[in-house]
């Protein structure tokens, strides 16, 4: 018996998500995430200029 490689968990995991929370949320869901990766890549870029801010100060 093989273990699926990269495509077929993704394909698995599409299924699960479809069974568990029905095709009418899916796109309220990546709607959700990507928000959310949004926000989280703006706290990052926020946080490195801070540093790099500080670390200026301190020279």
């Amino acid at each position: 018996m093989l273990i699926p490689g990269g495509y077929e968990w993704i394909f698995i995991i599409l299924i699960i998500v479809v069974i568990i929370f029905g095709a009418k949320k899916i796109p309220e869901l990546a709607r959700s995430f990507g928000k959310a990766t949004s926000e989280f890549e703006k706290a990052r870029i926020l946080a490195k200029k801070k540093l790099i801010n500080f670390i200026m100060q301190i020279k």
